[in-house]
């Protein structure tokens, strides 16, 4: 640096601190186009950028690249300040240059992060038009083609088209097999379409898929109710990373949510064995300190879950005293409703209802958010002991007080119709759609409804056509749908629902359905053996107590 710089750059920082940011930047940039100095460049950028000035900052951005035109650090800088003032149109070159200069090992993640970097865009469909003229070289050959189509289908999807986001991610399944990234594009278009669901099968059939792939496949399946094949994914995933601490518990849940006790309790006890080896003590300051704390938060979050599961785990055996030691070490911090539900369900199902529901109604309310969560608390532990009436009137309460909450009045249904009360579920039912017109669960239970009842069978397979179109795969409306198709006489369109929804999700009253239809057809060994199945999970279920008691098959 000879003195002429020198005095330039400290009289443009000199500038700075009496408070003329604009001065000190044009002396600064002035000073980095004479010297082509990349760090007297980016100062010149932070400095506008301090002041909020964007065009300034974006100047001094191409200056940098003018004087440096392999400088990567110039160019990532360029396209951050024209994302941050949502200039996507003008992001083309530089992007196209800062994926030539990219090292080849490199320039896959780079693509695969280019949709996140422009999700802030207010224009998705621009950034979609932009990334396919941009990333269009690398689609049509090169090792990068199955990446480069991923993240152009990203970007699609993210603009509303599913069916763009379709083809491109099976054209990059032909293009590398082995890739995770069209696995993971079609993770994020099955929600939307459910024939994505067929390329993340065939990269997970292949050997060694990474298993955060599974890890999402998994959670989809669980979203959609399909816990058994969630449960055969996670058990894949558990087998493979066995020290690994999050997929123990939801394991643990899943299993718990099929009443597999047993195998709820050992991958709970794996999980609070990983859990507590590696919790740490935060030290007091400093971000490495503070991304522990951050760590030792969700640590504790997790074990509090992990201590209510084994709670209900507990229960589901009978031993409310091991219930209620799980429920002692439940950090009480931010689950003091959860567990005195769990305390609440304990009295209940000893008989002690009076004193389960006082325990309740004694908490805190500060909100109407709270007061809500302990209306539905009760309501819940009235249903678990089937006190159907009482369930029905705490629900009545509520919805006097919340009119408009769909889920008040979707619950006040259901308790409408144990109490055989169906013009009332029906009319509560029509208000739940009314308000949420996407609510798959109000259209099935009405279709169910009418179907199990046996009356206005057409209307009824079309309520639940209609919920399987909302919630495609869904086991419990599968069921249903296998439901209606067997009192409209179709038994093998219904064997084969009933046996696609149990497959996915083996629950008790699908195992009654499935059964039933099996035994009408004549397959009656497979009946028993799959009411059996049933009656191991949940002996007290009330259609397959009812479905029993009407066939008196020998079991």
């Amino acid at each position: 640096m000879d003195s002429l710089l020198f005095y330039q750059v400290l009289l443009g920082e000199m500038q700075l601190r009496e408070g003329q940011p604009g001065a000190a930047f044009s002396l600064l940039l002035d000073a980095a186009r004479r010297s082509r100095d990349e760090e007297l460049f980016r100062r010149a950028v932070d400095i506008a950028l301090q002041s909020r000035a964007g065009d300034e900052a974006l100047n001094a951005a191409r200056a940098w690249r003018s004087a440096a035109p392999n400088s990567l650090e110039a160019v990532r800088t360029q396209l951050q300040i024209l994302g941050a003032m949502n200039r996507t149109q003008e992001a083309a070159e530089p992007l196209a240059g800062l994926l030539a200069l990219t090292p080849e090992a490199d320039r896959g993640a780079l693509m695969a992060s280019l949709p996140r970097f422009f999700r802030r865009s207010p224009d998705a469909r621009a950034t979609a038009t932009l990334l396919e003229k941009v990333l269009q070289p690398y689609v049509r050959s090169g090792a990068h083609r199955a990446t480069a189509r991923s993240a152009l289908g990203s970007a699609w999807l993210a603009a509303g088209e599913p069916g763009k986001a379709l083809a491109l991610a099976r054209e990059a399944a032909a293009d590398d097999p082995g890739a995770p990234a069209p696995a993971l594009l079609a993770l994020e278009t099955m929600p939307r379409l459910a024939q994505a669901e067929s390329i993340v099968r065939g990269y997970l059939g292949r050997p060694q898929p990474l298993p955060a792939v599974r890890l999402v496949y998994a959670r989809l399946l669980a979203q959609a109710s399909r816990h058994a094949e969630a449960i055969e994914q996670l058990e894949a995933v558990t087998a493979q990373q066995p020290d690994v601490a999050g997929p123990w518990l939801t394991l643990g849940a899943l299993h718990l949510d099929l009443k597999h006790a047993a195998q709820a309790e050992a991958a709970l006890r794996r999980y609070v064995e990983l859990a507590e080896r590696g919790s740490r003590t935060p030290a007091a300051d400093g971000p490495e300190e503070r991304e522990e704390e951050r760590e030792e938060a969700a640590n504790a979050a997790g074990l509090s879950q992990a201590w209510l599961l084994r709670a209900q785990a507990a229960e589901l055996r009978g031993d409310f005293a091991a219930a209620e030691a799980f429920l002692a070490r439940v950090d009480g911090a931010g689950n003091a409703l959860e567990v005195q539900t769990r305390r609440a369900t304990i009295l209940a199902r000893q008989g002690r209802v009076d004193q389960a529901r006082e325990a309740l109604r004694k908490l805190p309310e500060g909100t109407p958010e709270q007061a809500r969560a302990k209306l539905m608390a009760e309501a819940q532990v009235l249903r678990e002991v089937r006190r159907w009436r009482d369930a029905y009137n705490v629900l009545r309460t509520g919805g006097e007080r919340w009119p408009e909450d769909a889920d008040l009045l979707y619950e006040q249904a259901m308790m409408a119709e144990k109490l055989d009360r169906l013009d009332d579920m029906e009319r509560l039912l029509r208000r739940v759609m009314a308000l949420r017109p996407d609510s798959q669960h109000a259209y099935n239970a009405l279709g169910y409804t009418l179907a199990d009842r046996g009356i206005r069978l057409r209307e009824a397979r079309e309520l639940i056509v209609r919920a399987l179109e909302l919630a495609p795969g869904d086991p419990f409306i599968t069921d249903s749908l296998g439901w209606v198709e067997f009192r409209l006489g179709n038994l093998p369109e219904a064997l084969r629902l009933l046996r696609q929804a149990y497959a996915a999700r083996p629950d008790t009253e699908i195992a009654a359905h499935l059964g039933e239809v099996l035994w009408v057809s004549g397959q009656r060994e497979e009946a028993l053996r799959i009411w059996r199945e049933g009656r191991s999970r949940d002996a007290a279920n009330d259609v397959l107590r009812e479905t029993l008691a009407r066939l008196k098959p020998d079991l």
